[in-house]
């Protein structure tokens, strides 16, 4: 896998299979998707930009790339995807075999290029809806981590502030005498132009267009200057607005929900922003602070009365969560609205309760938002996840976050389409290389990310149609090969237009030869396509079992590529290349994207984001967290996923990107409780306790938004959280424990899950 992992550290990519059967009778055979996982806006030290404008291809829109066949002396070049032959503009004249433009070189795969001849860019801005109906401390914590968001931002970016409770205001923040307000009825739904009319928006004026490098800035009057101002112009009021915030004055009965209209807040900022600013014209987000469930208006998620229970899996499995669909069918509504005015939604849910994020998880997706969860505003996870939202580009820990992108795909013949599984929605662009069917987004090859960070990851499905001999026979170069290319335009954080091309070649092979097809498997991403996958019918198909599914798609994979004698199981292997994925498969069922009892919808909806959105990397660390083992006499070394990887003289890390727990052996625990670290003769035992508390601190630092850490000793309260993600090889009913841990649990462990496997795949 390490050749996989350098290819994703190269150019941001993975693919499922990096040799593909040029059939479609054997590519359905293959059972595992044929997918790619590429993260469009990866940074890197040695990316090429160019500071001019990207040659283009004619007919399919293909940008010029090493894969191109370059005549020299007449000035043309052949598109490896469509096969026309394009002329180079002027300014390609001087080139030759000895001197060519960089994008020519096979080396730079990836490559970007800053738009000459761009629109003018407006100063980025952020919206924040707060709510007001939490208690005090959690108020006042609120405020004190948006006033400090607001000194680390530039003075030219423009900021809006609306709050909620029982209503929605909406303050205006041109207006310095004294804070002036719009206020909203809770219990009502707006329509956007509602919206619009009641704040004086209906006219728009032009922007003005900045000076050499400055964003462009709006007119002093235009309408919506006196809600989203520069930072420069509104400092004091929004500080003032902020410091003199109270909780929402309407009282709440001993017996009730406070009174929160979640819903129509979002509804009004979108309207407000859409009105405010022009569509593509900067970077735009709307960040939402909630503090607990909606319970008035639009989008309303649970009634007042504590004596209902707020929506658990179960009802919404049974229909017996009466608003579930309403407000799933709102935020879709308000999803569509800020995808068509390109703007992002970042969820910051602080509360012990559940918020509602089931229900806005369209809005978050399809925007390409942020979603941090957390109990309180206190906590580090929320303060620490959103100063990083406001690191500088090229800081450290910076999430590089783009905005306005476009994702196109131009496969080669005999590749088409099927869709997209991502943090995208689709635009309205036909081609001949849609597939007929649909996985995920599907019906088109462009999709538009209002928002996307370093990490942001898109999962496109392929399918492979045969190829005519006839056209294979014309150019043999390409009956050998296939050729990808995914172009990302997108607005850079430093306020310029760029395009980013990436290209890339597999090839071919007859798929009854399946020690080819083995050996271009990549068992990471394979697992992360397949996961990503379940997920997504888990919430769109009625009636989906996942784990049955994923154990079909298994059996049937280790039938079709293990190597065995029918009804052996004893004499079943697999190749090297697919020896992890059942491992793989054994802990998606287990984990928390497929099993979800003991969790929240909400807590689901939080996994299943970060899940559609993350690297292959780091999905695969969700999926089969890490574990590394610490002792006096070694060094760090990575351990099995077992609990017989527990012993009383051990301190074992593990990382499960949502929560990073460092835990204790029984001794080690013992010893730290008799203050031997304190003692300057035990120097060791201190540089001991400390190492993954080093380690764990780095991952906690480069993560986002940053784990929970969990610190915990052996037959402690919080070592579950260690114990619920290892393989259960010892239980209360195992004849003799190997460990000295024993997890009271009824699941089957991973070499009973791997017997039942060999025995079904070697059936004849």
């Amino acid at each position: 896998m390490a050749d996989f992992v350098a290819l994703e550290e190269q150019d941001g990519l993975r693919l499922s299979w990096n040799i593909w059967p040029n059939s479609r009778i054997e590519a359905t055979k293959a059972v595992i998707p044929f997918a790619s996982l590429y993260t469009p806006n990866k940074r890197k030290a040695d990316l090429q930009v160019c500071p001019y404008d990207p040659v283009l291809c004619k007919t399919c829109g293909a940008v010029l790339n090493g894969y191109a066949q370059v005549d020299f002396n007449a000035a043309l070049w052949g598109c490896p995807f469509c096969h026309t032959r394009n002329h180079f503009p002027s300014q390609y004249r001087g080139i030759s075999e000895q001197q060519q433009p960089a994008e020519l070189y096979q080396e730079y795969n990836t490559i970007e290029y800053i738009q000459q001849q761009a629109k003018p860019v407006m100063p980025p801005a952020y919206v924040f809806v707060v709510d007001t109906s939490v208690a005090e401390d959690e108020l006042r914590a609120c405020v004190a981590s948006l006033s400090q968001a607001l000194t680390t931002l530039p003075e030219y970016a423009q900021v809006g502030l609306v709050t909620f409770g029982t209503h929605v205001h909406v303050h205006e923040l041109g207006f310095a005498e004294c804070a002036k307000s719009y206020v909203f009825q809770g219990s009502r739904e707006y329509t956007p132009q509602q919206v619009v009319e009641q704040l004086g928006l209906a006219s728009k004026m032009p922007a003005r267009k900045g000076g050499p490098g400055q964003p462009a800035l709006p007119m002093p009057s235009s309408p919506g200057s006196r809600f989203i101002l520069p930072i420069s112009e509104c400092e004091f009021t929004v500080n003032a607005v902020l410091d003199e915030l109270q909780r929402d004055v309407f009282p709440t009965l001993s017996e009730h929900r406070p009174s929160r209209c979640t819903g129509t807040a979002l509804q009004v900022a979108a309207s407000l922003m859409g009105a405010a600013l022009q569509p593509g014209m900067c970077a735009a987000r709307l960040m939402l602070f909630v503090g607990g469930p909606s319970t008035e208006g639009a989008g309303k998620v649970v009634e007042k009365e504590l004596s209902e229970p707020i929506r658990s899996h179960e009802d919404l499995a049974k229909d017996r969560a009466p608003h579930y669909k309403k407000a799933r069918r709102f935020f879709d509504g308000v999803a569509s609205q800020l995808v068509q005015q390109q703007h992002s939604l970042d969820v910051f849910a602080c509360a012990l309760d559940q918020v509602g994020l089931a229900e806005m998880k369209p809005v978050v997706d399809m925007s390409g938002g942020m979603v941090v969860q957390t109990d309180t505003f206190l906590n580090p996870v929320f303060k620490e996840s959103f100063k990083r939202v406001f690191v500088a580009p090229g800081d450290p820990g910076s999430l590089n976050i783009a905005s306005n992108a476009t994702f196109e795909v131009i496969p080669s013949r005999g590749v088409k389409i099927a869709g997209l599984l991502g943090p995208a929605a689709a635009m309205d662009k036909k081609s001949s290389s849609i597939a007929d069917t649909h996985v995920g987004i599907g019906g088109t090859n462009q999709w538009r990310l209002a928002g996307l960070d370093a990490s942001t990851t898109l999962c496109t499905f392929y399918e492979i149609t045969p190829q005519s001999k006839e056209a294979a026979g014309q150019d043999p170069h390409t009956s050998q090969q296939f050729y990808i290319q995914f172009i990302t335009r997108y607005l850079h954080a430093d306020g310029s237009h760029r395009i980013r091309a990436t290209t890339f070649t597999r090839r071919w092979t007859d798929g009854s030869n399946l020690g080819e097809l083995m050996a271009g498997f990549d068992q990471e991403a394979a697992a992360v396509v397949v996961a990503r996958l379940a997920t997504f019918k888990m919430e769109t198909e009625e009636d989906f079992d996942a784990t049955r599914w994923i154990d079909r798609t298994l059996i049937r994979l280790a039938s079709r590529f293990g190597d065995y004698r029918p009804n052996d199981p004893a004499s079943f292997t697999l190749n090297e290349n697919m020896a992890f994925y059942p491992q793989f498969m054994f802990n998606l069922r287990r984990s928390q994207f497929v099993q979800v009892f003991g969790n929240s919808p909400d807590e689901t909806a939080n996994c299943r984001l970060s899940l559609n959105k993350e690297t292959a990397q780091e999905a695969t660390v969700m999926i089969q967290p890490s574990l590394f083992s610490y002792r006096a006499a070694g060094a760090c070394a990575q351990v099995l996923l077992d609990v017989t990887s527990i012993a009383p003289d051990r301190i074992l890390l593990l990382d499960s990107y949502f929560y990073v727990v460092v835990f204790h052996g029984s001794s080690i625990a013992q010893w730290r409780k008799d203050g031997f670290h304190l003692n300057p003769d035990h120097a060791h035992f201190k540089e001991l306790l400390e190492a993954p508390k080093r380690d764990a601190s780095s991952i906690l630092q480069r993560r986002f938004p940053v784990p929970r850490l969990v610190d915990c000793d052996q037959n402690g309260s919080q070592a579950r959280f260690l114990l619920a993600r290892l393989n259960p090889s010892s239980t209360y009913q195992s004849q003799q424990s190997m460990s000295a841990e024993v997890i009271m649990t009824d699941d089957v462990s991973l070499s009973v899950f791997t017997e039942h496997l060999t025995k079904l795949a070697t059936q004849s």
